[in-house]
């Protein structure tokens, strides 16, 4: 029994972690919209809406992954792709460009995503059970 409540508060864990994942990239998007209309700007908001996309896409492929090696491809992805994030949302946030409160915000919510994963990437590696989350 204690077994299956474990299992069901990671799958309730898990599920809220990916709506606030999900919102995290609404609001990103929405940010992106409203990046001025210039060639920088254009080449930021590129990247940063393909990364968006593929941490979402990565994030929901973890779970699914058929063996050990292909959710721990997955996950590196995800990962890959937050931190690259990092580096596009600090190039309008260092030059100023439109609202800083809510790049604040939207780097500080991915450095807590790309932290708790972190921890959760490192202990799937060094187990040899898939820890499903």
């Amino acid at each position: 029994a204690s077994e299956i409540n474990v299992k069901i508060k990671m799958q309730n864990d898990n599920a809220k972690f990916k709506k606030r994942l999900y919102s995290w990239a609404l609001r990103l998007i929405k940010f992106i919209n409203k990046l001025p209309k210039n060639f920088v700007c254009g080449i930021i908001k590129k990247q940063l809406l393909r990364n968006n996309a593929s941490i979402l896409a990565n994030y929901i492929e973890v779970n699914p992954a058929s063996s050990k090696k292909d959710f721990i491809n997955f996950f590196t992805h995800f990962l890959k792709s937050a931190n690259e994030s990092k580096i596009w949302l600090a190039l309008p946030r260092d030059t100023n460009k439109r609202d800083q409160q809510e790049l604040k915000w939207l780097m500080n919510e991915l450095l807590e995503i790309v932290n708790i994963n972190n921890i959760k990437y490192f202990y799937i590696k060094r187990k040899e059970k898939i820890f499903y989350f």
